[in-house]
């Protein structure tokens, strides 16, 4: 299945390392058991990281359980569209890369708010 960013190009890979996406593939791609939609690429800021916190979802907590090590500034990972959308309306988005956003987060996300969080813009 060939997916498309918000742009109308093909999906990029977000992150791989680490791996991200609702397949761990490294995609922002999602199905119908995906109730998050992680359809938006971030580059995780600190300012984000403790607002995502402060709303019940830790990011940057490691859980080994789940091979999880804990985001750290700069690192990309695939946010949930309705997260980010929260964020926005918070003054707390973090920047967006578009390559690596699917055309499904358009669904929950005005292309106007992401471009405003744009990091590629010139690449995309």
């Amino acid at each position: 299945m060939r997916s498309t960013n918000v742009l109308g190009g093909p999906l990029a890979p977000c992150s791989l390392s680490p791996r991200t996406g609702w397949f761990r593939d490294g995609c922002c791609r999602h199905d119908a058991r995906d109730a998050g939609q992680h359809t938006v690429c971030i580059v995780a800021t600190a300012d984000f990281l403790a607002f995502s916190a402060s709303r019940g979802n830790d990011l940057s907590t490691p859980m080994p359980e789940h091979g999880f090590s804990g985001l750290k500034e700069g690192d990309r990972w695939c946010l949930c569209a309705s997260r980010w959308l929260e964020a926005y309306q918070a003054g707390q988005a973090p920047p967006v890369v578009l390559a690596n956003t699917a055309v499904e987060a358009l669904g929950v996300v005005s292309l106007d708010a992401l471009l405003e969080h744009a990091t590629d813009l010139g690449q995309a």
